[in-house]
């Protein structure tokens, strides 16, 4: 008997727990739609203000200031500036920057792709640039493959006036204890820089 009752009161318990759980689903989707349309009435009604929004625009199409190590100014207008001289775990340096253009004409580096014979393939380039470590009193050339071609930024086009482009080259590494040389190209006056350990 005591069996008899315990499954009539599971079954009416199980039954009731249905119920209400259809009742509860019933009126969230009946209800929805008055929600939906004051959720809808508040998306449209609060848009961010014009000011907000370009102020938002301006700050993301504003470039994120990059660290510079190092910049000169040269050749009738060029600005070279080195953002990062890094020591990567093969033995070698890769240097970066920008170069920006304010001659009053496009700029084609004919002067940075060097005087050696083998760095003629490479156009216009920054092949012809080099780190001096003045301590150890020796000089590091950009590297290059087996067909001559150079490990750097080849400027297809030049860099019109005005305007900023990116550049790299990779060089040689220096002895463990050099932390800091002289990046030199074309006519440009030496910057010094810092090398940092690459990860």
């Amino acid at each position: 008997m005591k069996f008899r009752y315990t499954t009539r009161g599971r079954a009416a318990l199980t039954t009731v727990t249905i119920a209400t759980g259809l009742v509860l689903m019933v009126a969230g989707c009946g209800g929805g739609g008055g929600d939906d349309k004051s959720s809808d009435s508040k998306s449209s009604s609060s848009p961010p203000a014009k000011g907000d929004d370009s102020r938002d625009d301006k700050e993301s199409a504003a470039p994120s200031a990059a660290s510079v190590l190092a910049e000169v100014k040269g050749e009738n207008g060029i600005t070279l500036a080195v953002t990062s001289a890094q020591r990567d775990s093969g033995g070698f340096v890769t240097v970066q920057g920008t170069v920006t253009n304010n001659t009053g004409e496009a700029w084609v580096a004919a002067s940075w792709r060097g005087d050696e014979r083998e760095l003629a393939k490479n156009g216009a380039s920054i092949a012809g640039a080099n780190l001096t470590d003045q301590a150890g009193k020796k000089k590091y050339l950009v590297l290059r493959d087996t067909s001559g071609r150079c490990l750097c930024t080849q400027f297809t086009g030049g860099v019109s006036e005005g305007e900023t482009a990116q550049w790299f080259a990779q060089f040689p590494a220096p002895p463990e204890g050099t932390t800091s040389v002289d990046f030199q190209v074309g006519s440009m006056p030496p910057a010094t820089i810092e090398l940092s350990e690459g990860e």
